[in-house]
């Protein structure tokens, strides 16, 4: 019997094909929060709060998308649509839940948190929950060779 060689574009199964885009939201979460800590420091005393806001909102939903892209155009991997979906609600589960996790432990209202993804009082901050979600199916097909 001969041993047949391993494909390149084989699938591999189960937790290691997770942990790319775990350890690329990781690498988003620390973007986010130095977005976050130059928007109070830098925008917010030029620009005023509700500007600072939505072009902090803007600079990461770009940012998220750059390193999404990234991502997948540099990762072995390739994915099916339905594994695009899982890496995409994953990234956005991650993210609402860090950002009421941060809310708790600073005392933040659950309303106030809530309050953020009020696009009818003007709130932009949901187009970075869709750009995560978004991105892996945007980015993450490739087109078979």
């Amino acid at each position: 019997m001969s041993a047949t060689p391993t494909s390149p574009t084989r699938r591999t199964a189960g937790i290691p094909r997770l942990l790319g885009p775990l350890a690329a939201w990781a690498l988003m979460a620390v973007v986010a929060v130095a977005n976050g800590v130059f928007r109070e420091t830098v925008l917010v005393p030029r620009i005023g709060e509700y500007t600072a806001h939505v072009l902090s909102t803007g600079l990461l939903a770009g940012a998220i998308a750059a390193f999404s892209y990234a991502f997948f155009a540099t990762t072995d991997a390739e994915y099916a649509r339905g594994e695009l979906l899982a890496v995409g609600t994953g990234w956005t589960v991650l993210t609402v839940g860090f950002e009421f996790l941060v809310g708790y432990v600073e005392g933040t209202p659950v309303s106030t948190t809530l309050g953020q993804y009020d696009v009818l009082a003007g709130q932009v901050w949901i187009l970075v929950p869709l750009t995560l979600f978004a991105t892996p199916l945007l980015f993450g097909r490739r087109s078979r060779r």
